[in-house]
């Protein structure tokens, strides 16, 4: 298993830790502006960033953690700096993928993959099936990903079903709804995670995120570290969460 910081990992109180922590992993480039640097330099030490975060959910048992890698609007970007995200993106994957699966990680990709280079669609494929079987943390790496798309694309899957005679319009539940997002079969967000300072959603996760609890912070993506991640799980565990509900 990947090592880790052992004082930083007791700081945590399991039985108050979220199943499900999503994160948007928000601020290389401004990092990378700040200090004179390319945008993509911001975006290199963000990977870096983000395998350190890995780990400390692998080390914690989290359930699932699902990071905003890609959205559907991020293909508005200059060509050039899109160009070196899906390098970016697949040399992460070849590079990471042996010791992900090593360290029981389960991945899958949410969003769309058409649009993506066909290479890359097979490094991802090929990655879901050599980590298929892991019981580990569930790892969702959103791509060419946005949340009303992914509604959308729910409401058409089950507007089939009830055109082929399969399903009533009446039965349609939370549930059949929830067993056609791309999160099918894994639990609803418990704490969403913004980095580099807006508070916002950005189109992310918002169904999942329906009762999630937030966590927002100044520190751009690449300067964030497993000890402020662990803060953050710290805070979740001394909240109260009612889901609509008065607190006993």
């Amino acid at each position: 298993m990947w090592e880790s910081d052992a004082g930083l990992l007791a700081r945590v109180d399991r039985d108050k830790m979220p199943r499900h922590v999503a994160i948007i992993m928000d601020g290389n480039g401004r990092w990378a502006n700040c200090r004179g640097l390319l945008r993509s330099a911001g975006h290199t030490a963000g990977v870096k960033t983000l395998k350190n975060i890995l780990k400390t959910a692998v080390n914690l048992k989290l359930e699932a953690l699902t990071v905003y890698a890609f959205s559907t609007e991020n293909w508005k970007r200059p060509p050039s700096e899109v160009d070196f995200l899906m390098h970016l993106f697949s040399d992460y994957l070849e590079r990471e993928k042996l010791e992900m699966h090593q360290n029981n990680v389960r991945i899958k990709f949410l969003g769309r993959m058409e649009d993506f280079a066909p290479s890359l669609q097979k490094l991802m494929r090929d990655s879901v099936e050599l980590m298929k079987n892991n019981t580990g943390v569930k790892f969702n790496v959103a791509a060419d990903y946005g949340g009303q798309d992914e509604i959308i694309r729910a409401a058409q899957k089950l507007a089939c079903r009830v055109k082929a005679g399969e399903l009533l319009p009446e039965n349609i539940s939370a549930q059949l709804f929830e067993d056609e997002l791309d999160t099918a079969g894994q639990p609803p967000v418990d704490l969403m995670i913004r980095t580099s300072g807006d508070l916002r959603v950005s189109n992310f996760l918002l169904w999942q995120a329906a009762y999630a609890e937030f966590w927002f912070t100044d520190t751009p993506w690449p300067e964030f570290t497993p000890e402020e991640f662990v803060d953050a799980l710290i805070d979740f565990g001394k909240r109260t969460r009612r889901f609509g509900a008065l607190s006993n």
